[in-house]
Order: structure tokens, then C-alpha cells, then sequence
């Protein structure tokens, strides 16, 4: 029991003040069966101690172990199947058995190497994506602390700038460029007439899985922050801000009309350049213009004239029988 007690010391010390490679993957007590038999060859006396610094040598300080076993999301159980697959043998093998230290060092170093050339086949990740989100898929396994580091990114994600005219629909989308989760929550909330971060300004609006917020006709009401958050299981991936700002239609049309005015006060009908890349003008050229000012004049001249003609015979014989009246009358004063 004393012995016991002396090895249960040992791994306290050597592992309690913090985890490592070797003890994310073994158990303790398989690591006590391992080094129960270790003899200094030096003094040819057993010495467990030695035996779990060795291990912390080979196995915890080892940096092309620890590079080994970054691996992506999932991989740390094969991490573990491939050193229980080099260590366990061992534990059978030297269980209540005195061995020198030499063997432990060889046995041990070969452990280690072939866990390097097998876990260095296992799957790596591609990395996190910038500038914002908690990407699980992104984070890579550290047999130091024997967690997944994450990206280490802020969730709040930069503002992102939207224009759009009055009375117009609207469309928000809430994309990543990153993997997410099959189980997310996305809440949207706006702040209205804000441009802020602050949580305390939102207020919620939404919430289910739909990526897209839809305005069917954006009113000047609709100016603000609009923040879709992305949850999953309960922890919040990614908050993603957009600025919308809407221009008033009065003052779009006011524009289009004083451009038209611009373009009348230009010499000979000429028009202002086009900029380069410009969508084509809707207005007809000056040539076209003028065509259709002299069709319109002569029509009006082909109109008035035909209406002449048309009333010069009704005066013509109201004239006639004027004169026939006139000679009547005479006649009858000679009689």
C-alpha cells in the first residue's frame, strides 16, 4: 500500500498542476502499471519518478508530438486509439516486471515515434477564416491543455454599409464565409435611427433559422442597425451588424429633374458626356429631336390648310347669291 501510495504521489505531482499529451490519451493507472518496475541501471534500484519524467520528456515536452496531434474537430479519439495502441503492450508486458531504464527509454521512444508518423496522417484543418466568429471547425487540438483552441476571433463581426430608396424593397443577409453548425438559432434585432453595437439599443425582431430579414417597402422608419446573431446550443457564434441607410424618393426625383433642366441649358442641344462604364441614356438625341419638332409643324401646316380649302367654297356661294339678290332688287326699282 505504501508503494501505492508513493506512485499515486508521484503522477499528483508530475500531472496535477497541469494536463499534457501523454495524460490526455492514458489513464493513471495505466501510467503506474507502465513505471512500476523502472530501474536506475545507475544504482540498480527502482525509481517510479524517474520513470514519469522520462514520460514528461519523450511524450509532454516533445514538440513534434504536440505538433503531431493537432488535428481538426473529432480526430482526438483516433489520437488516443494510436498511443493506447503503443502504450497499453507495454503496460501488459511490464506490469510487476523490473526493467532498466535503457529498455524504458528505447520502448519508449519508439512509442513515441510511431505515434508521430501516425498521427501526422490524420486529417488537418483548413484554419479559421477573418475577421470575426466562433469557428469550431477552424480550431485545432492541443495535447498540452487537451482542448481545442479556437480561432481566437472577436464575434462582433464590422459594420457592413447598405443604401436603398424609399418605398423600395429591402433584403439582409446573414452569411459567413465559415462552416456553421446544423443546429442554429439566428435572431435578428434592430436599433432604429442608430449606428451602434450596444446591446442594450436593440431590440429583438425575429428568431428561428432564417438567414434572410426582408423589408417589402422600406419607409425612412426603417433607417438603423439591423444585428443578426447565430447561435448554437445555446452559445453565440457570430453577430453580424448592417447599416441601413434610405434615401427619400422626393429627393431622388429632384435630382433626375434638375439633370434634365442641366442638359436644356446646354448650347445647340448638346448633351454632357456620358462617364465611362454609364448605363445609356434614356433621353433621344438632338438630331432625332429635331426631326420630330419639323413633323409635328408641318402636320399643324397640312391641318390649317386643308381646313382653309374646306371653307373657302361655302363663302364662295354665299357670295353668288348675294349678287343675284342685288340684281333683283334694281330690276324692281326700273319697273
Amino acid at each position: 500500500m505504501c508503494t501505492s501510495a508513493l506512485c499515486l504521489v508521484c503522477v499528483s505531482l508530475l500531472f496535477g498542476t497541469s494536463l499534457s499529451c501523454f495524460q490526455c490519451f492514458v489513464d493513471v493507472s495505466d501510467a503506474l502499471r507502465l513505471c512500476w518496475g523502472h530501474i536506475l541501471t545507475e544504482h540498480n534500484v527502482r525509481n517510479v519518478d524517474e520513470c514519469f519524467r522520462k514520460l514528461d520528456r519523450i511524450f509532454n515536452k516533445n514538440e513534434r508530438v504536440i505538433e503531431a496531434a493537432r488535428v481538426g474537430g473529432g480526430y482526438d479519439k483516433q489520437l488516443k486509439e494510436l498511443l493506447d495502441a503503443e502504450i497499453l503492450p507495454m503496460v501488459e508486458e511490464f506490469h510487476e516486471k523490473l526493467n532498466k531504464d535503457t529498455v524504458y527509454e528505447e520502448r519508449l521512444q519508439t512509442a513515441a515515434d510511431n505515434f508521430i508518423a501516425a498521427a501526422s496522417k490524420l486529417p488537418r484543418v483548413s484554419g479559421c477564416v477573418p475577421p470575426c466568429g466562433f469557428q469550431s471547425a477552424g480550431a485545432v487540438y492541443n495535447c498540452i491543455t487537451c482542448h481545442y483552441d479556437s480561432c481566437g476571433l472577436p464575434l462582433d463581426c464590422p459594420f457592413k454599409e447598405m443604401n436603398v430608396t424609399e418605398n423600395s424593397r429591402s433584403q439582409i443577409w446573414c452569411e459567413v464565409p465559415f462552416h456553421l453548425p446544423d443546429d442554429i438559432e439566428v435572431i435578428w434585432s434592430v436599433a432604429e435611427e442608430e449606428k451602434t453595437q450596444q446591446v442594450d439599443q436593440f431590440k429583438e425582431v425575429t428568431a428561428g433559422v432564417d438567414m434572410l430579414y426582408s423589408i417589402p417597402s422600406t419607409s425612412l422608419q426603417h433607417q438603423g442597425t439591423y444585428k443578426c446573431e447565430i447561435y448554437s446550443g445555446q452559445h453565440s457564434i457570430v453577430r453580424l451588424y448592417y447599416y441601413l441607410t434610405v434615401t427619400p424618393q422626393v429627393v431622388e426625383g429632384h435630382t433626375e429633374l434638375q439633370e434634365i433642366f442641366d442638359l436644356s441649358l446646354l448650347p445647340e442641344g448638346r448633351l454632357l458626356p456620358e462617364p465611362a462604364g454609364s448605363p445609356p441614356s434614356l433621353l433621344p438625341s438632338p438630331p432625332l429631336l429635331t426631326a420630330c419638332l419639323t413633323a409635328l409643324l408641318l402636320l399643324l401646316f397640312l391641318s390649317l390648310g386643308a381646313l382653309y380649302w374646306l371653307t373657302k367654297p361655302e363663302q364662295t356661294h354665299h357670295a353668288q347669291h348675294g349678287d343675284e339678290d342685288l340684281g333683283f332688287s334694281e330690276l324692281g326699282r326700273c319697273m
